[in-house]
């Protein structure tokens, strides 16, 4: 048996607090990274519309969706690439982003991949596209659908999907992820 820890939020340098949540025997946070700081104090790389700059960034760099931080920050975070991810710095002093085998602990102690996602995602149509069946967010993470950016800068999959990153490497450019929608 595991204690759950004693505060139920997390700051990170820019000031943004984030709930947590405890599952199973892990802490996780219930919503997405929004820095745009890493935890040192150095700024990530905002590209902004430039998609050549994100596209070519090997550093490290951050996005709001559809480069609309007043529509999209608060409700879905920040988008970033693997290099910001890839630095260890991203996540609040005391938190990293988890390993494949950390997101693997998630899925089987929710039944396993083909039905964590339900467990896992805010249910309702609030922010995610109709249908969202079965979602029930019985895990209280509250997965939202913040899209992505992918490698050549266009954004996709705004109320559609999420990708959330994993610190364990499956190239010398990418990471494994998981994927909801």
């Amino acid at each position: 048996t595991t204690t759950a820890p004693t505060v139920t939020t997390v700051t990170d340098y820019d000031g943004n607090v984030y709930d947590i949540v405890t599952i199973g025997t892990q802490v996780w946070m219930k919503q997405n990274l929004k820095t745009t700081h890493y935890k040192n104090g150095a700024a990530i790389t905002y590209p902004g519309t430039d998609n050549a700059a994100w596209q070519n960034n090997t550093t490290g760099a951050y996005a709001w969706y559809n480069n609309d931080e007043a529509t999209y920050k608060n409700t879905y975070g920040a988008l970033y690439n693997w290099y910001a991810v890839n630095t260890g710095n991203l996540c609040p002093t005391g938190w990293h982003v988890p390993t494949d085998a950390e997101w693997t602990t998630l899925t089987t102690y929710l039944g396993g991949e083909s039905i964590a996602g339900s467990k896992l995602k805010e249910a309702g149509l609030a922010h995610w596209n109709s249908p969202n069946t079965g979602a029930t967010n019985s895990s209280g993470f509250a997965a939202l659908p913040g899209g992505n950016r992918n490698g050549g800068g266009t954004f996709g999959d705004i109320g559609y999907g999420g990708s959330w990153w994993s610190s364990t490497e499956s190239s010398t450019t990418y990471a494994w992820h998981r994927y909801m929608s």
